[in-house]
C-alpha cells in the first residue's frame, strides 16, 4: 500500500482543491440569503481535512508517477469526489438517502445530468447551483485542473492527463509542458464560459439561473434548476443562446487553444472531425425537422424547427436540455437521437459517448479492409487530418469499441435482471454510458431516474463513471497485470 502514497497524496490535493471549489455555492448562498451558509461551509471544511490529512499523511513517500498510476488516480478521483460533492446534498434535502445524493454527484460531475430529484425550484438556489457547478468542474475535469494548479504531479503529471483526457490520441502536445497545456485549456474553458453566462444574462436570465445554466451549457451536463428544463422559459433567445454554446462546447477544445495561440480562425476550419460535426448537426436538426413536419407533429416549420434545433443538439451533444417531451414524438426521432449522443461530439470536447474521431477511424479501417480485399497488394494507410495514424491507436479503437458494446450489454442486462422493462433499461444504459441524462420510457425527459430502486441506482452510477473514464482507465484496475510491479 505504501508503494501507492505518492497517488494518495495527489488525491489529498485534489479534495483540497474540490473543497475550495465549495466557496462558490457558499458565496451565492451568502448573497442570497438562503440560510444555508453553514451547511456549505461544513462540507467544505470535511472536504478539506480530509484532504490535507490524505496528502499530510502521505507526503514523505515520493516518487515519478507512472502510467499505472495515473488510472488509479482518475479512477479513485471520480469514484471519491463525488463522496464529498454529496455531502452538501444530504444536508439540505430532507429525505434525500446517500445512494440518491451519491447519484445526483456522480451525474453531475461526470456532466450526465440525470437526476432522481424533482421540486428542484423549491430547494435553496445555492443547491442548485452547487449540482451545476459540479457539471462545470467536471466537463474540461478536475484532474486537468489539478494538474494546471497543484504543483504536485512533476513529469508525472502527463500520466493523469492522459488517463483522464476523452479521446483517441492523447499525445498532442498543444504546450512543452503539461501543466501549461491544462491552464490553457482551462483558460479558455471559462473564456467561453464566461461568454456564456453573459449570454443568458442578455437573454432574459436572472444572474443566478445564468450562471447554473451557463456550467450546465459548457460542461454539457443538462442538470437545471427546474423540473421542465428549459421548457420553464419558453424564450427563443435563450434557447438560440443555449445552441450556440452547446456546439462551442461539443468542438474539440483544443483547437480554440490553437486559434487563440495563432489568432486564426484556421484550426478550426481545418479540423475535419470540427467540419463533419457542425456538418452533422446541420443535418440532424433537418432530417428531425422535415420529419415532425411530414407526421403532423407540428403545423408549422418554425416551431418544428425551433424544437428540433434545440432538443436533437442536446441529445447529439450529450447536454441533456429538453423544451418539450420529445419521447412522444414519432419513434424515429428519439431513436436518432440517442444514437447521436453516443458519438457525435468531438474528443477533447465536454461531451461524451465513442466520438466522432474514433467513428471516422473505423470507417476508414473498414475502407481500407475493403480495398486489400480487392487488391491485397495495395498499401494504404489509415489517415486523419493528413496525418498517418499509428497501428497501435487503431487497434485501441477497436478493443474501445469492443469493450463499449460489452459494457452496453451487460448493463442493460443487469438492469432487466432487476426488473426494468427493456425500453427503459437500454436507454438508461445508452444515456449514462454516453453521460446524456435523459433516455426513454421511465427514464424519459419528462421523468427522471427518481423511480428506479437503489441497485438499479447504483448499476447507473457504475456505468456514468465508466461512460466518463472512457472504460479502460477504470476497468483496468480489475485485470491482474495491473497490480504486478
Amino acid at each position: 500500500m505504501r508503494y501507492y502514497y505518492p497517488v494518495f497524496k495527489v488525491l489529498g490535493g485534489v479534495l483540497m482543491l474540490f473543497g475550495l471549489t465549495m466557496a462558490v455555492p457558499l458565496g451565492f448562498s451568502h448573497f442570497l440569503h438562503d440560510g444555508i451558509e453553514e451547511g456549505f461551509a461544513l462540507s467544505m471544511a470535511i472536504t478539506i481535512a480530509i484532504g490535507a490529512g490524505l496528502f499530510l499523511h502521505c507526503r514523505h513517500l515520493d516518487r515519478e508517477l507512472q502510467p499505472h498510476d495515473g488510472f488509479l488516480l482518475a479512477t479513485l478521483v471520480w469514484t471519491v469526489l463525488p463522496v464529498f460533492g454529496a455531502i452538501p446534498l444530504l444536508l439540505h434535502i430532507p429525505g434525500l438517502s446517500f445512494t440518491d445524493a451519491y447519484f445526483e454527484a456522480v451525474s453531475g460531475l461526470t456532466t450526465t445530468g440525470a437526476t432522481v430529484l424533482t421540486g428542484l425550484e423549491k430547494l435553496p438556489v445555492s443547491i442548485n447551483i452547487w449540482r451545476c457547478f459540479m457539471v462545470l468542474i467536471g466537463g474540461m475535469g478536475i484532474i486537468v485542473l489539478a494538474v494546471a494548479i497543484l504543483p504536485l504531479l512533476g513529469v508525472g503529471g502527463s500520466q493523469v492527463f492522459k488517463a483522464e483526457t476523452p479521446g483517441p490520441m492523447k499525445d498532442d502536445k498543444l504546450t512543452p509542458r503539461i501543466a501549461e497545456t491544462a491552464r490553457g485549456l482551462w483558460t479558455v474553458y471559462f473564456a467561453i464560459a464566461t461568454a456564456c453566462l453573459l449570454g443568458y444574462r442578455w437573454a432574459g436570465m436572472s444572474w443566478p439561473d445564468a450562471f447554473m445554466h451557463m456550467c450546465s451549457t459548457m460542461g454539457l451536463g443538462g442538470l437545471a434548476g427546474y423540473d421542465a428544463s428549459f421548457a420553464a422559459f419558453d424564450s427563443l433567445k435563450v434557447e438560440l443562446v443555449a445552441i450556440v454554446f452547446m456546439l462551442l462546447s461539443g468542438v474539440n477544445f483544443a483547437l480554440y487553444f490553437r486559434i487563440w495561440q495563432r489568432r486564426s480562425m484556421r484550426p478550426l476550419w481545418r479540423d475535419l472531425e470540427a467540419r463533419l460535426f457542425f456538418a452533422l448537426m446541420a443535418a440532424s436538426v433537418a432530417v428531425v425537422t422535415v420529419f415532425l413536419v411530414a407526421h403532423g407533429v407540428y403545423p408549422e416549420w418554425t416551431t418544428a424547427l425551433r424544437h428540433a434545433a434545440f432538443n436533437v443538439i442536446s441529445v447529439a451533444t450529450t447536454t441533456g436540455f429538453a423544451t418539450v417531451d420529445y419521447a412522444q414524438w414519432p419513434i424515429f426521432a428519439p431513436i436518432l437521437m440517442l444514437f447521436l449522443c453516443g458519438f457525435a461530439t468531438c474528443a477533447g470536447s465536454t461531451g461524451g459517448g465513442i466520438k466522432l474521431s474514433r467513428s471516422l477511424l473505423l470507417m476508414k479501417q473498414v475502407q481500407r479492409e475493403f480495398t486489400r480485399l480487392l487488391h491485397p497488394r495495395a498499401v494504404r494507410p489509415v489517415t486523419l487530418g493528413g496525418a498517418v495514424v499509428e497501428p497501435q491507436v487503431l487497434f485501441s479503437v477497436q478493443a474501445f469499441m469492443l469493450v463499449y458494446g460489452a459494457v452496453l450489454t451487460a448493463g442493460t442486462m443487469a438492469l432487466l435482471l432487476t426488473g426494468l422493462d427493456i425500453i427503459s433499461a437500454f436507454t438508461a444504459v445508452v444515456a449514462c454510458i454516453n453521460n446524456t441524462g435523459p433516455g426513454l420510457g421511465q427514464v424519459g425527459p419528462a421523468n427522471n431516474y427518481q423511480g428506479l430502486t437503489d441497485l438499479q441506482t447504483w448499476i447507473c452510477s457504475i456505468v456514468m463513471l465508466l461512460g466518463r473514464l472512457e472504460l479502460f482507465a477504470m476497468l483496468i484496475l480489475f485485470t491482474p497485470q495491473f497490480w504486478r510491479r
